[in-house]
């Protein structure tokens, strides 16, 4: 596969993922920031292939190296380009990505839960993800976390869409639930400590909050599900990144916004959502028939 191919082809993950309409945009979105001028010396790398390059790493979590017998570019000028292509996808795709900005809106998101998932009053699904990353020099144990690996901290807020709504990562592996909420713009958009729904314990549960468990956890399976798209479509976020905390923050973000980019210009070719919504709950035995 040539890297002068059109900047969705160069990625097999994401190749049946992205239509001529979604590529065009997006490339023509961020060119202005990441085309760089000719020199006497040698010819630019074009945004095309600087795109091409990124989409390729990000889909695939193949290293520098690796990259550089399929791009015919050095690995230093690899890693300067996806971080810089990662910047301009941030500062182009900020609408998608956004808090409610009033009552309606907060709202529209409710309305939208309880209608697709019978949830009521429910402005957004909340869950933390673990991205592993290769030691940070110095650290000691700072990212090293209860699953027994080094990583930093995805918290998210999603709609009933599959959407994001809120993220922030970036903080450390070893910091507990509670401590990375606290730490997190989250506590303070939201003050989560006292708005957060959590099942009935699962002992001499009435039919009621038998019923209350079952649609708390169907709304819940939002973020998890969303989790589980964002990973099948950027496999880099699968592996063990190798790069500073800081470099892995911002790539993170802007798979992030990419997700959101895709799922609203493409979205039944982007995610499959029907295998991920399976409410069957054999943990809580549930079972009753959808109120």
């Amino acid at each position: 596969m040539s890297i002068h191919e059109n900047p969705v082809t160069a990625s097999a993950n994401l190749q049946s993922h992205l239509d001529q309409l979604s590529q065009c945009e997006l490339l023509e979105m961020i060119s202005p920031i990441i085309t760089k001028q000719d020199t006497v010396m040698r010819k630019a790398i074009s945004p095309t292939e600087r795109l091409a390059t990124t989409l390729r790493f990000l889909a695939t979590g193949r290293s520098f190296e690796d990259l550089k017998f399929s791009t015919a570019i050095a690995p230093q000028t690899i890693s300067s380009i996806i971080l810089e292509t990662c910047e301009a996808m941030i500062t182009k795709l900020q609408e998608y990505i956004q808090l409610p900005k009033n009552s309606e809106g907060w709202s529209a998101v409710a309305k939208e839960f309880e209608s697709k998932w019978n949830f009521p009053h429910c402005i957004g699904a909340v869950d933390g993800k673990h991205i592993a990353v290769q030691k940070p020099k110095g650290s000691g144990s700072q990212y090293y976390n209860y699953k027994h690996f080094f990583s930093l901290v995805l918290m998210a807020v999603v709609d009933s869409n599959h959407e994001f709504i809120m993220v922030d990562v970036g903080a450390n592996g070893r910091m507990s639930d509670g401590a990375v909420i606290t730490n997190t713009k989250f506590d303070e958009a939201f003050a989560l400590k006292d708005n957060f729904m959590k099942p009935f314990p699962k002992r001499n549960l009435t039919r009621e909050e038998r019923v209350f468990n079952y649609r708390l956890s169907r709304a819940r399976r939002i973020v998890e599900n969303t989790f589980g798209i964002l990973v099948s479509r950027f496999r880099l976020l699968l592996t063990t990144i190798n790069l500073s905390p800081e470099k892995v923050q911002r790539i993170v973000l802007a798979c992030r916004y990419l997700h959101n980019f895709l799922r609203r210009k493409i979205k039944d070719q982007y995610s499959d959502i029907s295998k991920y919504n399976n409410f069957d709950d054999p943990e809580n035995d549930v079972n009753i028939e959808h109120p």
